[in-house]
């Protein structure tokens, strides 16, 4: 047999090409190393990799729901309230004629700015083709609208027309038929977002969890390998990419379920109730309107069938749901400081219906001063009651509102450095399944 080259190849044979070789060297134990070290370190990697973007993704929706998502949803009931107020407040206005007083008048003027204010900054944060610009514009068009017959209306009342009323009646349906309307599909729109970011930032990271059990998995069962051909107990680099592995998937598991719980707190002790809260004080913002208007327009609107008084009737149904919804609130309430406002406006909703009632027997008995003096009179009038009934259902939307910014906060807090942690314990791991590998090599050398 000729003697063999330089390559352990005896000369005259055949050489194998560079596919072979590899083929050969991936067969001998060192090769088969090789490519468990190789394979180990890249299932560190992905599982780092995908951990961070699966994370990132929820982190980003959980930052969404505190610092987007819930606030334009609390925007858009801002708006709704803001103009149901403003209604409110032209129609009072309008009963007290030239004694107007100065506050009420400011307060029109107040809401009617934000309204206008929150409407600009809801257009900025909305996308173009979404449903909530379409009623953005709605809302931009028909608030000068309004806002010119609410004009109309008090300048021909000083004047001493009575087209006032009338100018004023328009002005209150083309609020309750079109402004309002828009307003509270705006809120349904962006509480809908809401919910869509809440439902990402809650969903669980299926695929990193599988793939961190995976490689749990393969480190494990290196390690057993090395054990059975060498019988050593521990190695060092395979144990370091075991441990980062395992931080990495425990830290996930903890942060993701202590993020769901923040979500699940914001959601039940915040949201549910402010959603509530909402539906009462824009119900009392609805009564006390429909109160001033009966007394504005005297009977002179029927219901469709033209057996009652239209603002009447409307008063009592937003009456009756202001008393569900501070039903409900009441219930949602988890601490005294939710609860007392809550049941401080059940309280002053209840003598705000007596006066009412005194109120209407008033005007029915002829007395039409008197009962302009108990609607829009001092302390004993409804109009006082009111104000106590939006003053208690403000401070609840207050303290609720806190209660969800700390709780989604706290969600968001939690996932905040998962995707860098995780990145770099996966680069850790790596380097230390690479390291395990080889010490093992060494000992072909």
């Amino acid at each position: 047999m000729p003697p063999p080259d330089g390559h352990g190849v005896p000369r005259g044979a055949p050489r194998r090409g560079g596919p072979a070789r590899l083929r050969a060297a991936a067969a001998t134990p060192p090769g088969r190393l090789r490519i468990l070290g190789a394979v180990l370190a890249l299932l560190v990697v992905a599982f780092g990799a995908v951990t961070a973007v699966e994370v990132t993704g929820r982190s980003d929706a959980a930052g969404d729901v505190v610092g987007r998502s819930q606030p334009l949803s609390a925007d858009a009931a801002h708006i709704y309230r803001s103009l149901a107020d403003a209604d409110t407040a032209a129609a009072g206005g309008f009963l007290a004629g030239a004694r107007e007083p100065a506050g009420v008048r400011e307060r029109y003027e107040e809401d009617v700015a934000t309204a206008a204010r929150l409407l600009v900054k809801a257009a900025a944060n909305t996308d173009g083709s979404s449903a909530a610009a379409a009623e953005i514009t709605t809302l931009n068009e028909e608030l000068p609208r309004y806002t010119g017959l609410v004009e109309q209306a008090r300048a021909a009342d000083r004047q001493g027309l009575p087209l006032g009323g009338a100018y004023l009646r328009y002005a209150n349906q083309r609020m309750t038929t079109r402004l309002l309307p828009a307003a509270e599909r705006l809120y349904e729109a962006e509480t809908a977002r809401l919910a869509e970011d809440e439902g990402d930032a809650r969903a669980w990271p299926v695929l990193s969890l599988a793939a961190g059990l995976l490689v749990l998995a393969a480190l494990v069962r290196a390690q057993w390998r090395d054990h059975r051909h060498t019988n050593r107990i521990l190695n060092p680099g395979l144990l370091a990419a075991t441990a980062a592995t395992a931080a990495v998937l425990l830290w996930l598991a903890g942060a993701h379920t202590l993020a769901r719980a923040g979500l699940g707190d914001a959601r039940a002790h915040g949201q549910d109730s402010l959603k509530v809260l909402n539906e009462a004080r824009i119900g009392s913002l609805k009564a006390r309107a429909n109160e001033n208007l009966t007394v504005v327009a005297r009977g002179a609107v029927l219901t469709d069938d033209g057996r009652s008084d239209k603002y009447a009737t409307e008063y009592g149904a937003a009456m009756a749901g202001l008393d569900r919804a501070l039903a409900e609130a009441r219930r949602l309430a988890d601490d005294a400081a939710g609860g007392d406002p809550v049941a401080d406006a059940a309280h002053w909703t209840a003598e705000w219906r007596e006066r009412h009632a005194e109120a209407r027997r008033t005007d029915e008995a002829g007395d039409y001063d008197g009962a302009l003096k108990r609607v829009i009179g001092g302390e004993a009038s409804t109009g006082a009651a009111f104000d106590r009934v939006d003053a208690a259902l403000r401070k609840a939307l207050d303290h609720e509102q806190e209660e969800f910014t700390g709780a989604a906060g706290r969600a968001r807090d939690a996932l905040a450095g998962l995707p860098a942690g995780a990145a770099a314990l996966a680069v850790l791991g790596a380097v230390g399944a690479v390291a395990g590998v080889n010490r093992r090599l060494a000992e072909y050398r």
